[in-house]
């Protein structure tokens, strides 16, 4: 008997313990959430800024009488030591400060931030910050499980895709896959709940100016939009260009995205559902409707709801998914999952 981040427990020779760093947000508390329903993983560390520490349950009162640990000051030696893997939820730039110290130190890193997923130095200089960890830069895995299933269960770093990339790709990789549209395309246009700006509060999304409302933002710089034409590009094995366009609307989580193609010529449309049905027809996570998806269908959920259709020439695909969860905590698990061999709906169903 052990006394975990749940309660006591009988640990099986599989159970790995997991860290948590940045365990005071959003993905955060989804990741906590989320390590509850695993039958082989221990939460043992959690940890977050020094003014954002305390015994979880007084952080998020939703876990008082769930989870016995507290959310600490980071100290990497306590961690190392602690830990298998840490799920990294820190910011864009800060990430790399302390991914090649956990990864010396013999920890496998999850990183929800940006900072591993661009290929391209150039590219993620240009939409973020110099780069100074370009040595595991090399070596990361983007982890879409469902394109680079493989290549996760190799590796010790995985990046975490970004909420609106996962969406967006997922609409259209049978497309790219088999060569069906121009890649030089696509444009996507998705709206996310208000969640997807995290815990730190601002103005615009102060209630008053949220409520009922609906607007653009990172109108042509948005840093997701590299991110989809690297993947895309990979995906359709040539050069991919995409226009990305991103709005908030007043709800708390979900992202729909609609992806606008132009499709090679002899593409019809009754060959776009069963296309996707073979295409996905083994992916645990992700289902495709016979009508376009909701955000309330995949809310609190690891799915990821897609449709395709024909329409005046153009193809439209459309996608659902919480972006907390399949855009953000619930695909770390999955990931996590995949690294140590693991069922990879454990914990997810």
């Amino acid at each position: 008997m052990i006394l975990t981040g749940k309660m006591p427990v009988l640990r099986s020779a599989l159970m790995i313990r997991v860290a948590i760093i940045g365990a005071s947000g959003y993905t955060g508390a989804e990741s906590i959430r989320i390590l509850f329903r695993h039958a082989e993983a221990e939460l043992t560390y959690l940890t977050a800024l020094p003014e954002e520490c305390g015994p979880v349950g007084e952080v998020f009162p939703e876990f008082r009488g769930r989870c016995r640990l507290d959310i600490e000051p980071l100290d990497l030696d306590k961690l190392s030591q602690s830990a298998d893997v840490a799920l990294c939820c820190l910011p864009h730039k800060v990430s790399m400060g302390f991914v090649p110290k956990l990864l010396a130190a013999g920890v496998k890193v999850i990183d929800f931030s940006a900072d591993y997923r661009i290929r391209d130095v150039q590219v993620y200089e240009k939409y973020y910050q110099p780069h100074t960890d370009q040595a595991n830069l090399a070596k990361a895995v983007y982890g879409l499980p469902e394109l680079f299933r493989d290549q996760i269960k190799g590796t010790d770093l995985v990046a975490n895709p970004g909420c609106f990339p996962t969406g967006a790709i997922l609409a259209i990789a049978p497309l790219l896959k088999q060569g069906l549209i121009d890649p030089g395309s696509i444009i996507v246009s998705s709206v996310t709940g208000a969640s997807g700006a995290g815990k730190n509060p601002s103005a615009k999304f102060h209630f008053p100016n949220m409520n009922e409302n609906l607007f653009p933002y990172g109108i042509g710089v948005h840093r997701h939009m590299p991110e989809m034409e690297q993947i895309a590009g990979e995906a359709a094995e040539t050069k991919a260009t995409v226009l990305f366009q991103p709005h908030v609307g007043c709800f708390d989580r979900g992202i729909l995205s609609t992806v606008y193609c132009q499709p090679k010529q002899g593409v019809k449309a009754e060959q776009l559902l069963p296309l996707y049905q073979d295409f996905y027809q083994n992916e645990p996570f992700v289902q495709v409707g016979k009508t376009a998806p909701a955000v309330k269908d995949v809310a609190g959920t690891n799915y990821c709801h897609v449709f395709p259709a024909l329409v005046k020439g153009r193809i439209l695909a459309f996608s659902a998914i919480d972006n907390l969860v399949k855009g953000a905590s619930g695909q770390a698990i999955q990931n996590m999952n995949i690294l140590f061999g693991f069922e990879e709906t454990m914990g997810l169903k």
